[in-house]
């Protein structure tokens, strides 16, 4: 079981290295990729991370789940890459799942995968969601099918640990959270 976690320039670093650690500890191979050309991307904060690989090398293989991510700029990055948007919508057309936080669900909704689903994101991207026709929840954590949504930083060990449970099931889960003392 494979993740691929996108990582874009000026993403937000708690989501990012949370999702990644969770996931990671809960035994799911986890790759950070890249959408620059090398591996070494700053997040909104100036905290540098090393990439696993870059895009373009993580061609030809579904992995059970993309996760975006928020941050505002490196939401405005995801939103400029159309071939991120072309591996979304394959993502879900191969019955896989797909998951975003922060502002990064407004990439979801741009490319019409949120179209007539629940969804939440960071205050203040509601209205964006809602033009392309999500039905906002107020929960931190929303599933819906094939696509998990989440609010932002603070969310992002409950959203992590509710992708672990997806993956490897809800005994991992929970394995973890308590563990890291989230439980």
């Amino acid at each position: 079981m494979t993740v691929h976690v996108y990582v874009a320039p000026g993403f937000e670093e708690v989501e990012l290295i949370t999702i990644v650690d969770v996931l990671r500890r809960a035994e799911i191979d986890t790759l950070m990729v890249s959408l620059t050309a090398g591996t070494q991307i700053h997040g909104a904060h100036g905290i540098a991370v090393h990439a696993d690989e870059p895009f373009q090398n993580v061609t030809g293989h579904a992995p059970e789940m993309i996760i975006l991510p928020g941050g505002g700029p490196g939401t405005q990055a995801m939103l400029a890459h159309s071939e991120l948007h072309r591996r979304l919508h394959a993502q879900i057309a191969a019955g896989q799942r797909v998951a975003a936080i922060c502002a990064a669900p407004m990439v979801l909704a741009k490319i019409s995968l949120l179209q007539g689903k629940q969804a939440t994101c960071f205050p203040g991207c509601e209205s964006v969601l809602q033009e392309h026709g999500a039905q906002i929840s107020a929960f931190n954590v929303v599933n819906d099918g094939l696509i998990t949504t989440s609010r932002g930083p603070a969310t992002a060990a409950l959203f992590a640990l509710e992708l672990a449970a997806q993956l490897n099931g809800e005994a991992s889960a929970k394995q973890v959270g308590r563990a890291m003392l989230y439980l």
